[in-house]
């Protein structure tokens, strides 16, 4: 089972998109989603994510993930993998792909699996959704505004 966010295309390069995605010290400034990440970002380390709680507004819940591609500065991902008390395996990838010198395309994909999933998705998909909807068009702005600093100084 897969969960999509909206396909952006962004105006600045693409190695440019990618530090800002990966530069998680920013997230509180501009991501609605996942406001708070603390990783290496290396292969097989943890990353620690922190979204506002759907069911508790106004606290944050945390989530343990692994990273488990790197592809710089193409494509990232991490994965949960399932414990005995939550048997899903949830496997997110993020993209970013060129589309020219100055410009390149962002979206994310989260793949669930295992004997929860449907319980998963049907608690939780579209609050995934939206979220992840809303990191795609919070990154556009980010790195639009920033490369547009940059490139006026």
């Amino acid at each position: 089972m897969e969960i999509r966010s909206v396909t952006v295309d962004i105006e600045a390069p693409q190695a440019f998109v990618w530090e800002v995605l990966l530069d998680y010290a920013s997230y509180p400034v501009w991501n609605p989603y996942t406001v708070r990440v603390a990783s290496t970002c290396l292969l097989g380390d943890p990353v620690d994510l922190y979204l506002p709680d759907p069911l508790k507004p106004g606290t944050l819940m945390h989530q343990r993930e692994w990273v488990c591609l790197v592809e710089p500065p193409a494509r990232f991902a991490y994965e949960m993998h399932p414990t005995p008390e939550l048997d899903v395996h949830a496997r997110r990838d993020q993209y970013v792909e060129a589309t020219g010198p100055d410009a390149c395309r962002y979206w994310t994909a989260d793949v669930f699996s295992g004997p929860l999933a449907d319980l998963v998705m049907e608690h939780s998909g579209a609050w995934v959704k939206a979220g992840f909807d809303a990191v795609a068009v919070a990154l556009k702005a980010r790195a639009e505004a920033l490369w547009a600093s940059c490139a006026s100084s």
